[in-house]
């Protein structure tokens, strides 16, 4: 392919035509243009567009563009034409200086697809410089005995251009006695030499004026003029001669600064001065006069200035050696420069991507770059390299282009960004190495949904929380950044007892604290499941979810409910029935009570609040079940009032109360009668009848206490007699200790009495009714059932029959104190001491002055007896021999011992709801006689 290129008009239109040949070469992609110099800048250089195959717009489009390595950029490209253009004045040379062919090279790159494409222009020479000499005047100075035919060698002339611009031919203007021979060097550059032709004589002409006119072969055509002046001296008919025609020497580019490289030597076969020889450096335009220095006497060659092979690889030195009277003669030095790894490699990065997304698939190219080396031969080549267990990898392209691509799937979660080293190494010793750094942002994608740290959560929380209390904190992680790792949280709709899921719980957004919405009640619900979902602000949105327990902690705040009894709903009082047969044990009812609340609160224990009869019923701690304590007697009361409580054990615990009516009968029909025969008096003398009453019983407690100080004096007094008798070896050694009753240390014969006050609802009047006192519990003998006196017995019949008399009757009960559970009124509800105390209520007194007034009347009626037999207390002339003692209330826990904090009490009985053995013995036979 050619096109053709016209020259700018200079001084007058010279028109000149140059073909430029542009071959592509497929193997190779390389494409070749030519260009002379000098032309205009935009000159047309070649077809860029059809070259490639490409339209003129799609350059642009494929981002086509020009690059070169450093320098400065000669050719440019017009993207309307597609062709390749200057892009300023092109001065051949100041590119390739004395070259036969000078090339400029660069790429042409295509950045859609990252194909290279090199590039050679030629640059053809064009005559734009003329040749010159090195000196205007030239002055020779010749011998007038100089034969004719010598030659005087003369100054070349340069010419910068080359070819057939270059330096062609000299000429001497006419004279006699001169006349120019041109010869051809090894090197092919034309030497002018001054012949003499005719004999001189210097008193002919002292000096003769030539001039040198040097032409090119251009068009048109250059020249160069150089004046020379020739003086006729006297005899010097030898000029100095070199020992060598041309000199050569090798010196590596990093030899030191002053050192000698050479030394020239001319000899000069004349004498005196004729033979003094100086050595001369012809100064030749360019660099190389300022590299090296020629000593002038001795023809040594040094280094002024540091060489550099990859600024010159060759350096040509003219010497010329002339002798005293001006002969001189000429020589060329050829220094050749060897090159030294001196040069690291360099990179010039084409083209460089700063970020790529995580997902880019294999292959993906990162950088385009070149690697050039200033050095040449093994010192320029160049291996790449990159560090391992990088993603990464490098392959090779045209004229040490390299591209960077990827070899694997990116993860952003694991490296974020890639600081690439990239390390250019050359082949030389030793090696020098470059890196050149490429930071790569991997870019983050959505890939990575929210993660919990725990597979599931649990919370608790009190029940009766307030509203807007926190749960629970939970926190997912998004390992991907900025909007992808941006978490919300939301609760999974659902339905909890028919409402809304979001009723109850809520959920920051942004913070994933849950909150509950209203109080939680532990009986409605003791837990809560539900789904978290934690959503980040990629797109597409990733969610995942975690499943919530929420368990309500149950607190102590239902009290006891009692089922069982429940009150009647039309306004009766429930009746549970006793019978009077029920041995101690017997279940007369049970309280069954449940409390809505769970574990420890739901914990219910039973126990007896209140009762009208202390001591006779029992209920079961844990059971709630109401049992007899001891068989019941014909005195306990027809309705007995029990409270019962129920205790949860809670903190604080709760309680609730009920109360139990039990009738004590054996039947219904027999309660119906007992309750239809009692009504209340309406005489206006009961009144009066109570206060005789109170007045009595008040004088029967004097009386007795005055009885019980003397009788414990008595005692005292006989104590004392038998502890004489002991020491003595008398007395009463045969007396059984168990036929004593002491209290606090102290023996004394106590009678327990029972008493009972009748009110009788077929008489106007009220029967106070004292009967006779009760041995049974102390002093009586088994055997006797006769009646006695003992109160009203003499001392000495006391002393003289004591021990015939106590002999004969059964041991007393040692247990007669009474236990806590067993004390009437509030001292047996509670816990307490085990001692007795006062009776503290109202009822208990009364009873218990009417039981001493009785007491105090039968010992002070002389004609009465000790109740018609052992256990009737004097009752069967009223009711029959058939009533006994178990018919009648005992209140021989109220006897208070004035001085002491013991209560008597009959514990054994009590507790087996049994009367003493010996009480009972005594009874049961004075029963059987009474019927006799």
């Amino acid at each position: 392919m050619a096109a053709v290129q016209k020259l700018p008009q200079r001084g007058r239109l010279i028109p000149l035509c140059f073909l430029l040949a542009v071959l592509w070469e497929v193997g190779a992609g390389q494409m070749h243009y030519s260009v002379p110099e000098e032309i205009d800048k935009g000159s047309f250089v070649g077809d860029i567009a059809k070259d490639l195959g490409l339209e003129p717009l799609a350059l642009s489009e494929r981002g086509v563009r020009i690059v070169s390595r450093g320098r400065t950029q000669l050719f440019a490209l017009n993207p309307r034409s597609g062709s390749l253009v200057t892009a300023d004045r092109i001065d051949r040379e100041e590119l390739c200086a004395q070259s036969v062919r000078c090339l400029v090279n660069f790429n042409i790159l295509l950045e859609d697809k990252l194909n290279i494409y090199s590039v050679e222009v030629e640059i053809t020479d064009i005559n734009d410089n003329a040749p010159r000499f090195g000196v205007e005047e030239l002055e020779l100075k010749i011998s007038e005995t100089t034969t004719p035919g010598f030659r005087i060698p003369l100054k070349s002339a340069h010419d910068a251009d080359v070819g057939e611009n270059a330096l062609q031919k000299y000429e001497l203007n006419p004279n006699d006695h001169f006349s120019l021979d041109v010869r051809s060097g090894v090197d092919g550059n034309k030497h002018p030499e001054l012949v003499l032709e005719l004999a001189l004589d210097r008193e002919e002409k002292a000096v003769h004026h030539l001039v040198l006119v040097a032409l090119d072969g251009g068009s048109p055509v250059r020249s160069g003029t150089s004046r020379i002046r020739v003086t006729v001296l006297d005899a010097n008919d030898n000029a100095p001669i070199f020992t060598q025609p041309e000199y050569r020497v090798s010196v590596p580019e990093n030899m030191p600064v002053g050192t000698r490289i050479l030394t020239v030597t001319a000899t000069d076969t004349d004498e005196g001065y004729n033979a003094q020889v100086t050595y001369f450096q012809e100064k030749n335009p360019g660099e190389t006069s300022e590299v090296f220095e020629l000593e002038s006497t001795s023809g040594d060659i040094t280094i002024t200035k540091s060489l550099d092979f990859e600024d010159a690889e060759v350096h040509e030195i003219d010497i010329e050696a002339q002798d005293g009277p001006g002969l001189l003669t000429r020589t060329k030095v050829i220094v050749t420069v060897l090159d030294v790894n001196d040069n690291a490699p360099e990179f010039y990065m084409t083209s460089a991507t700063s970020s790529i997304p995580e997902d880019c698939p294999p292959g993906t190219i990162i950088a385009l770059f070149n690697v050039h080396d200033r050095d040449s031969g093994q010192n320029a080549f160049i291996t790449c390299s990159l560090p391992e267990n990088l993603p990464f990898k490098l392959e090779r392209s045209v004229d040490n282009y390299h591209r960077l691509v990827t070899t694997r799937a990116l993860d952003r979660e694991q490296f974020s960004f890639y600081n690439v080293t990239v390390t250019a190494k050359d082949g030389g010793k030793p090696s020098l190495s470059t890196d050149a750094y490429i930071l790569l942002q991997v870019a983050d994608i959505n890939d990575n949904p929210p993660t919990f740290p725990h597979m599931s959560y649990s919370a608790y929380i009190p029940e009766n929380n307030p509203k807007g209390a926190s749960i629970i904190s939970v926190e997912a992680h998004d390992p991907d950044s900025d909007d992808n790792a941006h978490i919300t949280y939301s609760l999974t709709e659902d339905t909890l007892q028919g409402a809304p899921l979001s009723s109850y719980i809520s959920i920051n957004s942004d913070t994933g604290i849950v909150y509950a919405l209203r109080s939680f009640d532990y009986e409605q619900f003791q837990d809560l499941q539900l789904w978290l979902t934690a959503w980040d602000n990629g797109n597409p949105p990733l969610s995942s979810n975690v499943s919530l327990s929420i368990f309500v902690l149950d607190q102590n705040d239902n009290a006891p409910e009692i089922l069982y009894p429940a009150l009647p709903t039309d306004g009766s009082t429930g009746v549970e029935l006793a019978p009077r047969s029920a041995e101690p044990g017997y279940l007369v009812t049970k309280v069954v009570a449940v409390d809505r609340d769970s574990g420890q609160n739901a914990w219910l224990s039973y126990r007896l609040l209140k009762a009208s009869e202390p001591g006779l019923f029992a209920v079961g701690l844990h059971t709630g079940e109401v049992r007899t304590a001891r068989a019941l007697l014909d005195r306990d009361a027809l309705k007995q009032s029990l409270v019962v409580a129920v205790q949860d054990h809670g903190q604080p615990p709760l309680s609730a109360t009920v109360t139990l009516t039990v009738a004590v009968a054996d039947s219904i029909p027999d309660v119906l009668a007992d309750l239809g025969s009692i009504r209340t008096p309406g005489d206006p003398d009961d009144s009066d009848l109570t206060l005789y009453l109170v007045v009595a019983v008040a004088a029967v407690s004097c009386v007795f206490l005055a009885f019980v100080i003397v009788l414990l004096a008595l005692r005292l007094r006989r104590w004392h007699a038998s502890r004489l008798l002991q020491a003595s070896g008398g007395g009463l050694v045969g007396v059984p200790a168990s036929h004593f009753v002491g209290v606090d240390g102290v023996p004394a014969f106590l009678q327990t009495y029972s008493h009972e006050v009748s009110l009788t609802a077929d008489s106007r009047e009220s029967h106070v009714i004292f009967p006779q006192p009760n041995y049974a519990d102390t002093l009586i003998s088994q055997e006797s059932c006769e009646k006695k006196d003992f109160l009203s017995a003499p001392q000495s019949l006391l002393e003289d029959k004591g021990e015939e008399t106590f002999s004969q009757q059964a041991p007393p009960n040692t247990d007669w104190r009474f236990s806590q559970a067993q004390r009437p009124g509030t001292s047996g509800s509670q816990n307490g001491d085990e001692t007795g105390t006062w009776p503290n209520n109202q009822f208990d007194t009364e009873m218990l002055q009417a039981m001493i007034l009785a007491s105090a009347s039968e010992a002070a009626d002389g004609s009465s007896t000790l109740g018609g037999g052992a256990g009737t207390m004097g009752l069967s002339a009223r009711y029959g021999p058939q009533f006994t003692l178990q018919h009648v209330p005992d209140y021989r826990q109220n006897v208070y011992i004035p001085g002491s904090n013991a209560t008597l009490t009959n514990a054994a009985g009590k507790r087996d709801g049994k009367a003493p053995a010996g009480g009972n013995g005594n009874k049961k036979k004075s029963g059987k006689k009474e019927k006799k």
